[in-house]
């Protein structure tokens, strides 16, 4: 448990996991506004977001909202990667599953 992030009273304990998907992410999007040969103030006006919060996405950065993570991949024509978030769900899939065939050893019973 690497990073805590301040918002308000509660405090959100970030795995060491969660930081480098999010430093992957941020990247990304580094990558693709420079793919389009954006600067950071052209991308930050499209998403309606200051300059420094977009470097701040760049990063990685967890304080930042997932709100603003969205305007910015809408404005680089990658809203619907959002829709992919937690698309896949191989362990809930399974949970369900065991669930399932419990309930139908205990009709069969």
């Amino acid at each position: 448990m690497t990073n805590m992030v301040n918002k308000g009273k509660t405090k959100a304990v970030l795995f060491p996991k969660v930081v480098r998907a999010l430093k992957i992410t941020g990247e990304n999007i580094r990558l693709a506004r420079r793919r389009r040969h954006w600067t950071t103030e052209n991308l930050a006006e499209r998403a309606g977001i200051a300059r420094g919060t977009l470097v701040a996405i760049e990063k990685g950065s967890s304080s930042v909202s997932i709100g603003h993570y969205a305007s910015v991949l809408f404005a680089l024509g990658l809203a619907d990667d959002l829709a992919l978030l937690a698309a896949d769900d191989p362990e809930g899939r399974k949970l369900q599953d065991i669930k399932t065939l419990a309930g139908t050893r205990k009709e069969t019973l």
